[in-house]
């Protein structure tokens, strides 16, 4: 907020939201929920840049696309029931939270060239700062948190 006063300007307090931004969406596994999941990050990102003023690069963005792609498809595949997508932002970090209904928790299987599939807990680690996977009274959350000013 900001007040003028004969003139001059003077900073009254915050100027960014206070809150950060946070969204969800349910999906209930059909074809194309995967898309959708990614859209609905798009979107949420780009209100982050409006809102927040964050700036978010190319890479960042595909980055960020890419843990909700792989988190919101291990639900997918993995769960007998619907899965949320939660996504919590400011201008310099991201969440990415999926909650699904079963209670099996994700392994996280050693580097391996060779092996075909399975690799998309350690992408989700190669790309977050943090990875957190805990049980919850409808099954399990998985949540990742992503720095959104990273530098080169």
């Amino acid at each position: 907020m900001i007040d003028h006063l004969d003139g001059a300007v003077i900073p009254t307090g915050f100027d960014v939201p206070v809150e950060p931004l946070r969204r969800a969406a349910h999906y209930t596994g059909e074809p194309g929920c995967i898309a959708e999941a990614r859209h609905f990050a798009a979107l949420f990102l780009q209100q982050l840049r409006t809102e927040w003023c964050a700036e978010i690069d190319r890479r960042v963005q595909d980055e960020v696309l890419l843990v909700v792609s792989e988190l919101v498809t291990n639900a997918d595949r993995h769960s007998d029931g619907p899965y949320i997508l939660e996504l919590e932002g400011t201008d310099t970090s991201l969440t990415v939270a999926v909650y699904d209904s079963s209670a099996a928790l994700p392994r996280r299987f050693p580097r391996d060239p060779q092996r075909i599939g399975r690799h998309g807990l350690e992408i989700v680690h190669a790309l977050a700062a943090e990875v957190a996977v805990e049980r919850v009274p409808v099954g399990k959350r998985v949540t990742a948190a992503v720095h959104l000013d990273k530098r080169d």
